[in-house]
């Protein structure tokens, strides 16, 4: 009793019990585990797509070789326009210029490539594209050579 007649209230500290704690704590962890998997699901599919794209670009590099070697075998050299357009076409190219300065030919060429693109959605297509500036001219006997360069801009258009 207190000094006033009446009963004192008394303050205990309460331990919840252990199967409490699990109920509080169990729908936490699992949101956490699934927060986690998704994101190792995003992480593992952002390398693949990198990886094909990367492997896109390549096939892009191939094709302007395997194009520049074409374009040397064309029995009537330089090629007219026509010609290389057509080459260009075959090697999933696009031919944006045509010049032939002098003893030279030079073109810029658009080379696409497709490779899958996937997300937690599905999959699509998706295009990597690069362009090239390829230089031919003939060397003193009269063969045709080539010089191949990788341009940095590149119109997606």
């Amino acid at each position: 009793m207190s000094d006033h007649g009446t009963v004192a209230r008394q303050h205990r500290a309460t331990v919840p019990a252990p199967g409490c704690l699990v109920a509080l704590f169990a729908p936490i962890v699992a949101v956490l585990i699934a927060a986690l998997v998704l994101m190792v699901m995003h992480h593992r599919q952002q390398r693949a797509n990198e990886r094909n794209e990367s492997d896109a670009l390549n096939r892009t590099a191939a094709l302007a070789r395997s194009y520049a070697r074409d374009v040397m075998a064309v029995s009537q050299f330089p090629p007219g326009q026509e010609a290389v357009r057509g080459i260009a076409e075959r090697h999933d190219g696009r031919l944006t210029s045509y010049a032939r300065p002098e003893d030279r030919l030079a073109t810029t060429v658009r080379f696409f490539a497709e490779y899958k693109d996937t997300t937690m959605f599905g999959t699509s297509y998706s295009r990597a594209y690069r362009c090239y500036s390829i230089v031919f001219r003939e060397d003193a006997a009269g063969d045709p050579q080539e010089k191949t360069t990788r341009l940095e801009k590149c119109d997606a258009g």
